[in-house]
């Protein structure tokens, strides 16, 4: 039996909301008004449903915090964490209201609402038909991204959340061990991929997000489709799997070499030069990280190596996303991107070689910048995995 994800608890939420707010204060803004998807998960523990009709969870730069939701959709919005706890009061509106209207009605400083001069921070997630009429009933108002609030507490995962990514991690090493235990050969990469859905939520993960299953040629695509491609012995599979459990992201490749129990249908010598740059330019690059190296430094290692190789031109992709309640967010660790890394930063370390209709190769693991260098989440087998398939 699995054992339950660890949760949040409770009263994190309201911690978290209450440090927003002093970040619109500093901001300066009026208020940041977070529509439906992680912003609002991570703020309110609240995973609400993507609708045509409005649910925002509206944060004034001082005073009470409220949830706007639809009168059919207030059950889901009652039960959630900071409403449980009090921190939060539910607003329902029904079906003939405005509540573009209502949600600046609660913006409003000394029954004013936000006018010239003044700036609302909006998630990025929420929909133009949601901002239009929000900027409708706001026209004095400057909206803009409230993503300068958002990342500076996203970015920086706390002890629980890292656990939580551990977690969902282990889980997703797991299914990868299975797969290569099992038959590989003959079968199509739709076949296995569906497997891996199922696998993945069988260890515990709430939803299967992705399955990339890339056998030969087509593992020189990195975000190849699963098709109907039968997979054959003497070939590489790139196996990129992951998912959300306890709300939190899995992400992880690992490159297989099938042989379908033949010797003589093992990696030839270029194949195993390609992946030695990958593998020694991932291990290199998850050491280089720690607090204050920057996130191009990262990508800037990775690349390195696989330069010196001369396969600079086949590492066509960064090297690293930010992952938490998203499977992509920030930082990112791509060329261009200054910012140092901090403590509690949770991302990928994922090199690769792409040879277009041929072979590729990459290796992927999530890291956590730890207080003086990596903390990597993953634990299966970073070298090349030959199976008999």
């Amino acid at each position: 039996m699995i054992d339950a994800a660890p949760a949040i608890p409770a009263a994190r939420y309201g911690e978290r909301l209450a440090a927003a707010q002093r970040l619109i204060q500093a901001d300066g803004l009026a208020g940041a008004l977070i529509g439906v998807g992680a912003d609002l998960e991570y703020l309110a523990g609240y995973r609400a449903l993507p609708l045509e009709r409005l649910t925002i969870l509206v944060i004034p730069a001082s005073g009470p915090i409220r949830l706007v939701c639809p009168r059919l959709e207030a059950p889901g919005a009652l039960s959630c964490p900071v409403v449980q706890g009090s921190a939060v009061e539910v607003i329902p509106w029904d079906e003939t209201d405005r509540p573009a209207a209502l949600v600046a009605d609660l913006l409003a400083d000394g029954g004013r609402r936000p006018g010239q001069g003044t700036r609302v921070g909006i998630s990025e997630r929420l929909w133009a038909m949601h901002v239009l009429a929000l900027q409708a009933e706001l026209p004095g108002a400057a909206l803009q991204s409230a993503t300068g609030v958002l990342r500076a507490l996203r970015m920086i995962k706390d002890a629980g959340e890292i656990e939580i990514l551990r977690a969902a991690a282990r889980a997703a090493d797991r299914v990868v061990e299975q797969i290569a235990r099992g038959r590989l050969v003959g079968r199509t990469e739709h076949d296995v991929s569906r497997e891996v859905r199922e696998r993945l939520l069988a260890e515990g993960h709430g939803t299967a997000e992705f399955a990339i299953v890339a056998s030969g040629p087509n593992s020189a695509s990195p975000h190849h489709e699963a098709s109907d491609r039968v997979i054959q012995a003497g070939e590489p599979i790139v196996l990129d799997i992951g998912g959300l459990l306890g709300g939190y992201a899995s992400d992880t490749t690992r490159t297989l070499w099938v042989t379908g129990g033949d010797p003589d249908r093992g990696p030839d010598a270029a194949y195993l030069r390609i992946f030695g740059l990958v593998r020694e330019a991932q291990a290199r690059a998850t050491a280089a990280v720690a607090p204050g190296v920057t996130c191009e430094r990262i990508d800037a290692v990775a690349r390195e190596v696989i330069t010196a190789g001369g396969e600079g031109a086949q590492f066509i992709h960064r090297v690293g996303h930010g992952i938490g309640l998203e499977t992509h967010e920030e930082p990112y660790l791509v060329s261009g991107n200054p910012e140092p890394l901090r403590q509690g930063m949770a991302f990928s370390v994922e090199p690769g070689i792409y040879h277009d209709g041929r072979w590729g190769s990459r290796i992927e693991d999530i890291v956590v910048c730890g207080p003086s260098g990596p903390d990597v989440l993953n634990g299966s087998s970073r070298d090349l995995w030959i199976v008999d398939g």
